[in-house]
């Protein structure tokens, strides 16, 4: 079974940490000024577990 990536939304402060340290799995949202996984994100990217540990509200988790 393939790894998730799962942002949850609600605790997202919207610093862009996660985007920054691994830009090819997550974006960003203007609008709702959380992140998102981006669709057809690479998943087995190096850089996940990076964005995870830089996550201040410890809001991105790895299924």
């Amino acid at each position: 079974m393939a790894q998730q990536v799962v942002i949850d939304e609600d605790e997202c402060v919207g610093c862009e940490a996660c985007v920054e340290a691994c830009p090819e799995v997550f974006g960003f949202d203007g609008d709702t000024e959380k992140a998102h996984v981006l669709e057809n994100a690479d998943l087995d990217a190096d850089c996940i577990e990076e964005a995870v540990a830089s996550c201040p509200a410890e809001c991105i988790t790895m299924e």
